[in-house]
């Protein structure tokens, strides 16, 4: 009922332990007319949230009171149609419920995979021999692919996420709206390192889709020097550890660390450890490629399930859309 949580709701259920709550919290029961499992998903619906926002209180902490509560009005069908609606709805609950915990699961197995894998803890079948450690600048080469210059092209710019989250498509932008004349292509398989936020993560590997797209002075280009000993795919999930965060941190100065400078040749000195044939590289870069690609169906399944659920709920509780009851 107070601050920026305004409109938060949830039925709190029967198994659950006994709890205390301040006065910031409303707690009430339904009467014989209404059914607890329809009324807490009609106050878990955007535009119910919407309505108690609107109404609340002018004041320098935000607010609703007792009183904005009782007189909401609530638009209820016949008591067998709530349970009826309520009983749709928990099923997709039931639905998005369980694909959230597989996508848990599968998002620690990814986790613990990584840190057994990249490190050399855990071998997979087959592969045998001491990890060697080299320096970055032995196994990757900076590649230019200078742009010529046309004001009348059309650029298509590409970005790197923080925290590893992947290379993108920022804009495409015409030439004459582009200040910084100095562009360079990018190759599919390039890695990319972002001079300005490397020590938030930002690098990662170009796709295909986004194959020689354009990138600013600003990004560094990286390849294997010889791809037949060494596998940028798996340097690139190498990158995602805290280890590499920290190397790119100690290779980057500044006062603080939204305005650190990447010192690039330094960070070809640093030493990092790798399996000793490519093989075994290539092998651990396809499994967790497989885990990334089950994370991200479970990702795309759990939003569909949200959006079925979202377009449900506008139907149902709004009484556009009426169910049958036996």
């Amino acid at each position: 009922m107070v601050g920026a949580s305004i409109g938060r709701s949830c039925l709190y259920k029967k198994n659950f332990p006994h709890a205390n709550i301040n006065q910031a919290v409303c707690t009430f029961r339904t009467n014989s007319y209404a059914d607890p499992h329809f009324l807490a998903l009609f106050f878990q619906y955007p535009k119910t949230i919407d309505r108690l926002i609107c109404g609340q209180n002018a004041s320098a902490r935000p607010n609703i009171s007792l009183g904005d509560i009782k007189n909401f009005e609530v638009l209820l069908p016949p008591l067998p149609e709530q349970k009826k609606i309520a009983a749709i709805l928990s099923t997709w609950d039931r639905a998005i419920e369980g694909t959230e915990k597989l996508l848990a699961n599968s998002q620690q197995q990814k986790k613990a995979l990584m840190q057994q894998l990249l490190t050399g803890k855990k071998r997979l079948p087959g592969f045998t021999g001491e990890w060697k450690t080299v320096t970055i600048g032995s196994l990757l080469k900076e590649a230019k692919r200078p742009v010529e210059w046309k004001d009348d092209n059309f650029y298509k710019l590409l970005s790197v996420k923080r925290r590893s989250e992947g290379v993108i498509l920022r804009e495409v932008l015409h030439g004459t709206k582009i200040l910084t004349k100095k562009m360079n292509y990018a190759k599919s398989g390039d890695f990319l390192i972002s001079k300005m936020q490397v020590v938030h993560g930002a690098s990662g590997l170009v796709p295909e889709h986004l194959d020689n797209h354009h990138i600013s002075d600003s990004y560094i280009a990286l390849r294997a020097k010889n791809p037949e000993k060494f596998d940028i795919e798996f340097f690139s999930w190498l990158s995602k550890e805290r280890v590499m965060y920290h190397k790119t941190f100690l290779c980057s100065y500044g006062v603080t660390i939204e305005k650190m400078t990447f010192n690039f040749n330094m960070y070809l000195k640093e030493n990092i450890k790798i399996p000793p044939t490519v093989t075994e590289q290539r092998s651990i870069s396809q499994l967790l490629n497989t885990t990334e690609n089950e994370i991200t169906a479970l990702e795309s399944d759990l939003s569909r399930l949200r959006q079925e659920k979202k377009a449900l709920m506008q139907q149902l509780l709004t009484g556009k859309r009426r169910v049958t009851v036996d």
